[in-house]
């Protein structure tokens, strides 16, 4: 593939964070050393496969082994103004420019970037087929829970560190108790009939 062709530094890029009604999206970039050999590497998979626990082991072994890795996000304010497609790809390029050494060629999964002048290969179901972007669905995971869990106590009440902003039954009875915080997606139903 991209390595056949002679690039080096191969970014996977996955998100986290699309389906939430609240909540940032989060996007990690991965670069893995093409020669890495870890007993670790045969534990990662898809991030949504793994438990928390697992997720938190590999997140600690793939930021370190990484040739490099970025993170980027977009909060919900700019979802609700750009729709969750637009703000996921912006998500996406914040991570890819924070690479150090920067990215020779991406790997991303289902989508394309436009605008950034690397080459790409959108990969479908990315994350359950090549290891780098499923280290960066890991890394991304783990990023936005963390967070999520930081908005738990800024925001409590909502059960963010539980269910991490996704339609949980809990998560809709303290919707309809308390109404949408600063950090719903005002576009996303149901918290539109909310408001």
């Amino acid at each position: 593939m991209l390595a056949a062709q002679g690039y080096y530094r191969i970014a996977g890029v996955d998100e986290a964070g699309r389906g939430p009604l609240a909540g940032p999206v989060v996007a990690a970039a991965v670069i893995l050393p093409p020669d890495l050999k870890a007993p670790w590497l045969g534990l990662v998979r898809d991030s949504k496969q793994l438990t928390s626990p697992a997720r938190e082991f590999l997140f600690q072994h793939i930021t370190k082994a990484a040739l490099g890795f970025g993170v980027g996000m977009c909060d919900s304010t700019t979802i609700d103004r750009r729709g969750i497609v637009t703000a996921t790809r912006l998500a996406m390029k914040s991570a890819v420019d924070q690479l150090r050494p920067p990215a020779e060629s991406l790997l991303i999964d289902y989508m394309t970037l436009p605008g950034i002048r690397l080459p790409q290969k959108p990969i479908t179901h990315g994350d359950g087929l090549c290891l780098s972007i499923a280290c960066a669905s890991i890394v991304a995971k783990v990023t936005r829970d963390h967070m999520m869990v930081e908005f738990d106590e800024v925001y409590p009440g909502y059960g963010f560190r539980n269910h991490k902003g996704y339609g949980t039954p809990e998560h809709f009875r303290c919707l309809r108790r308390l109404g949408p915080c600063p950090i719903h997606r005002r576009s996303f139903e149901p918290v539109k009939s909310m408001l």
